[in-house]
């Protein structure tokens, strides 16, 4: 994956967002983007090393689309600024789809490189059930806050979506209830690959994915 050059045409498409533009650099974005599947490609597997779930996850299916649904966004350029994808065992990518938990990455123009893995923004019935699985398994998600390799990657369960309140259902005293309180349920981590270009991109998100997995399998066992 030539990174930089993928930085650079991703720059160059946040300031000219537009069809006319993207057409004519299309062929470079087709190398790109064949580029960015082999990345995704070789990263299933290594996944599967230590996740076998994902073994089947069809990489061309695990990249997003690069075209922005502008139907009802007040920002309408047509393209993302970002190349990303997100591996499932379900090969789903979209929450609303039942996708479960996932991992996900991206690399935007500014050559930020953001890998995350867990569920973001899950519907309101698969939320409740992760909501009533960290109650019901209040001793294993104290296990899993505490897993040392997870926290040194990522630093904990992301936090920022926390409700105010508990949500509808949930008493103010039930177990780990201002983690009840999140709507997501994710780890993350953003680092810039725009001046220290990684030796070995895959590997290094594997690695990281990898810290993560107590996270995916036990929102797994959230039924």
């Amino acid at each position: 994956m030539h990174i930089r050059d993928l930085t650079q045409y991703l720059a160059e498409l946040s300031e000219n967002n537009n069809r006319a533009w993207f057409v004519m650099n299309k062929p470079r974005y087709d190398i790109l983007r064949a580029e960015f599947l082999e990345l995704v490609t070789r990263l299933i597997s290594d996944i599967a090393k230590f996740d076998p779930a994902v073994a089947d996850c069809n990489p061309k299916k695990a990249l997003f689309r690069i075209n922005r649904d502008i139907r009802f966004a007040h920002d309408k350029s047509p393209y993302k600024t970002h190349f990303s994808a997100a591996i499932t065992a379900t090969g789903m990518k979209k929450p609303s789809q039942g996708g479960g938990p996932m991992y996900y990455f991206h690399i935007d123009a500014a050559g930020k490189l953001l890998f995350a893995a867990g569920e973001y923004m899950p519907p309101p019935d698969r939320l409740r059930t992760i909501r009533q699985h960290v109650i019901a398994d209040a001793a294993g998600f104290t296990k899993l806050l505490k897993n040392r390799k997870m926290n040194e990657t990522y630093g904990g369960l992301e936090e920022d979506s926390r409700m105010s309140r508990p949500p509808k259902g949930f008493a103010a005293d039930a177990p780990h209830i201002e983690y009840v309180k999140l709507k997501n349920f994710l780890v993350a981590q953003e680092t810039s690959i725009k001046k220290k270009i990684p030796a070995d991109l895959g590997k290094d998100l594997a690695m990281g994915f990898k810290d993560a997995l107590p996270l995916v399998t036990w929102l797994r066992g959230a039924k």
